[in-house]
């Protein structure tokens, strides 16, 4: 049976390395991918997912309208797919994560997510939000904090490297604009240290 999967974490911890990885595993034994990448994400120019240490993929843009199941049921017309691979998968929307859902259920077709699972102030985004509730596997990505302990959080920061508290939910940016923190740094940076107790 086909799954849905979603791999979450914080920043900078190799989820877009980890979809090329998989893809590139496909591939190597002849087995056709189609990977997604968010329209909203234009950092690097043409259609790619990229990640930081040089890897690249050509992929095809969704944005918020995207009918995904359509998507892919036009491009079964033309090749078949072993798999279904998301990039940035925090930007889907409620409907698309209910058609990649349908892709697996009806299609048969495994469809792999990567993404993060909150934002900078730590509210779930909309689509890691549908994938939690409805993704047949959950896995988490690991990455460490500048403690050494594992980031869950991302901090996002001014030019002068300060918490940003307001904004909106969605800001493109990398290293220069955000940091992957544990929950007690994140919390520290955003909101002051915790006041320690009378007694």
């Amino acid at each position: 049976m086909a799954k849905l999967y979603f791999y979450y974490s914080a920043m900078n911890a190799g989820k877009s390395t980890t979809l090329l990885q998989a893809s590139f595993n496909y591939r190597e034994r002849g087995m056709n991918t189609l990977i997604f990448a968010a329209a909203i994400d234009d950092r690097y120019g043409d259609p790619k997912v990229t990640s930081r240490i040089g890897l690249e993929a050509d992929a095809r843009v969704f944005g918020s309208d995207t009918d995904l199941f359509q998507a892919i049921t036009e491009e079964l017309k033309h090749r078949p797919l072993h798999c279904i691979m998301v990039d940035e998968a925090q930007f889907l929307v409620k409907d698309q994560v209910f058609q990649l859902a349908s892709v697996a259920d009806k299609l048969k077709i495994p469809v792999l997510c990567y993404g993060l699972r909150t934002d900078f102030v730590a509210n779930l985004f909309e689509g890691s939000k549908w994938l939690l509730a409805l993704a047949d596997e959950i896995s988490e990505l690991k990455t460490i904090c500048v403690c050494g302990s594992k980031a869950t959080m991302n901090l996002r920061i001014d030019e002068n490297g300060k918490a940003v508290r307001e904004g909106e939910s969605i800001e493109i940016g990398g290293n220069d604009r955000y940091i992957a923190l544990c929950r007690r740094h994140f919390m520290e940076r955003l909101h002051g240290p915790a006041p320690i107790d009378a007694d």
